[in-house]
């Protein structure tokens, strides 16, 4: 969101019209306050992806409200873009109103790009298990419930899929959390972007209870954890050419 404060600028209305969803939905909307989670440095997987010569590479994750785990990545070294969307159900039913429902089928989810020489894609989800969220939870992420806050990963080959799923046996087998972890992996999913008013929502609203609460913890377990991974500078979201 922008710091204008003409209420007539398209984001603004479009604002105006979220935040009417999140009050009409209640529990099921992203944006209520609750308790930071706690952060579990885990391991490295012992099966990522073999190296290769490309340069930028795609992976898709959820793990509860999508502007805490899109401020994550965004302060991580090798990406170069986190866009937050819909994944998971079809195209007509990907805008927040519908997804806020539980009912579509889609979760808040992220498209990370990175590279690959950089930072890998085992490595990617490291960090997303260690910080973005907390994936012992079924269908939900601190105050929000549903199925659309549920913890996913949407490989976006095999060997993406492998690694995932190699990565989440290893951690329940080496009992790194305390409870088994609810993380689903769903291929064959397309990802939606989600309306601007949902991109950068961190970086441009830091004061913002919800993100006080809740995400801006993430981003000092991320420095604190990973220093040798964590950019100070957020790699922003290009505006889309138009505003849902």
């Amino acid at each position: 969101m922008s710091n204008t404060t003409d209420r007539s600028h398209p984001r603004m209305r479009a604002l105006a019209r979220t935040l009417a969803a999140v009050l009409v939905l209640g529990a099921a909307a992203c944006g209520r306050i609750g308790a930071a989670e706690n952060a579990v440095l885990v391991p490295p997987p012992t099966v990522d992806e073999t190296a290769s010569a490309a340069t930028s590479e795609k992976a898709v994750l959820a793990g509860g409200c999508f502007w805490g785990v899109q401020g994550v990545f965004q302060h991580v070294k090798g990406v170069s873009q986190a866009i937050s969307g819909y994944t998971g159900g079809a195209a007509a039913t990907a805008q927040y109103e519908d997804v806020g429902m539980g009912t579509t089928g889609h979760a808040e989810s992220v498209q990370v790009t990175f590279d690959p020489r950089v930072v890998s894609y085992g490595e990617i989800l490291r960090i997303y298990f260690s910080v973005a969220h907390d994936p012992t939870q079924k269908n939900r992420q601190g105050p929000d419930t549903g199925t659309q806050y549920r913890s996913a990963i949407f490989p976006m080959n095999e060997s993406q899929q492998k690694v995932a799923q190699a990565y989440i046996a290893q951690l329940d087998a080496s009992k790194t959390f305390a409870a088994p972890l609810a993380t689903t992996v769903e291929p064959g999913k397309t990802f939606f972007r989600a309306e601007d008013y949902h991109q950068d929502f961190l970086a441009h609203n830091p004061t913002y209870p919800y993100i006080v609460v809740n995400d801006l913890p993430k981003i000092d377990h991320l420095q604190k954890l990973f220093p040798d991974r964590y950019n100070a500078d957020p790699a922003l979201t290009p505006v889309s050419v138009s505003v849902r």
